[in-house]
């Protein structure tokens, strides 16, 4: 879970100064993760808690692909275009 875990400081500070949202995304992500390896160190976990796990694991997947998605586009943004001349 560690290795997949998207840290504020591995988006690029361009990117943060541009929207706000952006850097909301992280830290609900963060907030999500940590939540995540609360319940995961849990060892007899109730049919509540298994369930919340997989509820939050979506929820903090689903954040992911946004971030994703507007790093991209910020990225984009940023390239000068080139004309084909």
């Amino acid at each position: 879970m560690a290795d997949a875990q998207l840290r504020l400081e591995d988006v690029k500070p361009q990117a943060l100064r541009t929207t706000d949202d952006l850097q909301k995304l992280v830290a609900e992500h963060h907030e999500l993760d940590e939540r995540l390896h609360r319940l995961a160190t849990l060892s007899y976990p109730t049919d509540h808690q298994q369930l919340e796990e997989v509820q939050l694991k979506k929820l903090k997947l689903a954040l992911k692909d946004r971030i994703e998605t507007m790093l991209r586009s910020s990225r984009r943004a940023s390239i000068p275009s080139q004309s084909s001349a």
